[in-house]
């Protein structure tokens, strides 16, 4: 499958430039025979606690999901995103995924808020692990913070060829984030797409380092600090036979480790 990661410049609280954005990169995705695009996390406002303002409804009714699976339609591509679920209290940092037919495929509700950057003040946590099947190749749902947790990137991998990790991650810790997605992909024996956001914004430098990483650990193909696509095929068979080969999930001791959990609370 030829996949595109998305590393655009998000201009703050400003969806109607952001559309615009999005639609020029999913014409080109689109034109080079990509069947899905990815792009960051809170994709039309960047990463804000303005919900709200910029909050919007469930996934079946909200006016991005609704406007993204009109041009995933128009241009034949599945779209993976970010937005904001306004909820009673607080709200969800959720990616959602779009199908070529403009079919909600998938909503995941971010696991894991950044309580040091007090996303834990206006957001709920999620609690559902999601996947979802594309062209019969599974995929994870993570969104930026979650990637410092392996224990969900080690339960979605028990179903997914590939995870995929949405971000708008700070350039001051950006050797954080590309440390880990090559351990995550090594970890797991998965492909991961880690798309993060460039420029500025509240504060906030933004360096990308958006990447794709082979099973093994390899980087497909990566973009620093520019705004723009980064493409490249990956192989659901590459990841079956590294499973099958190097058998590491199957010396896992699960069991245990819950116990080992356990044990450490007395």
């Amino acid at each position: 499958m030829k996949i595109a990661l998305c590393q655009m410049n998000i201009l703050w609280e400003d969806k109607n430039f952001n559309k615009n954005t999005v639609l020029t990169f999913v014409k080109e995705a689109s034109y080079k025979k990509c069947e899905l695009i990815v792009f960051p996390e809170m994709t039309l406002t960047g990463f804000s606690m303005n919900t709200i303002n910029l909050g919007e409804e469930s996934p079946e009714r909200s006016d991005t999901v609704l406007w993204s699976s009109k041009i995933a339609k128009d241009f034949n591509i599945n779209i993976a995103f970010g937005y904001i679920e306004k909820l009673k209290d607080k709200a969800k940092n959720n990616l959602v995924i779009v199908s070529s037919e403009g079919k909600i495929l998938s909503s995941y509700s971010k696991i894991h808020p950044f309580s040091f950057g007090e996303e834990s003040k206006h957001y709920l946590g999620g609690s559902d692990f999601i996947t979802t099947s594309i062209s019969d190749i599974e995929f994870g749902s993570t969104i930026c913070y979650d990637l410092r947790f392996p224990e969900l990137f080690q339960i979605l991998s028990k179903r997914s060829h590939c995870i995929i990790v949405i971000a708008n991650w700070p350039k001051e810790r950006s050797y954080h984030w590309t440390t880990l997605l090559k351990a995550r992909a090594i970890e797991n024996q998965c492909y991961i797409l880690g798309v993060n956001r460039v420029g500025s914004s509240n504060g906030l430098n933004y360096c990308g380092d958006s990447m794709i990483v082979s099973p093994l650990g390899e980087v497909l193909c990566h973009n620093f600090n520019n705004e723009g696509l980064i493409i490249s095929n990956i192989d659901k068979s590459k990841v079956e036979e590294l499973r099958n080969d190097f058998k590491v999930k199957l010396d896992r001791k699960e069991t245990l480790y819950t116990l080992g959990y356990k044990r450490s609370q007395i």
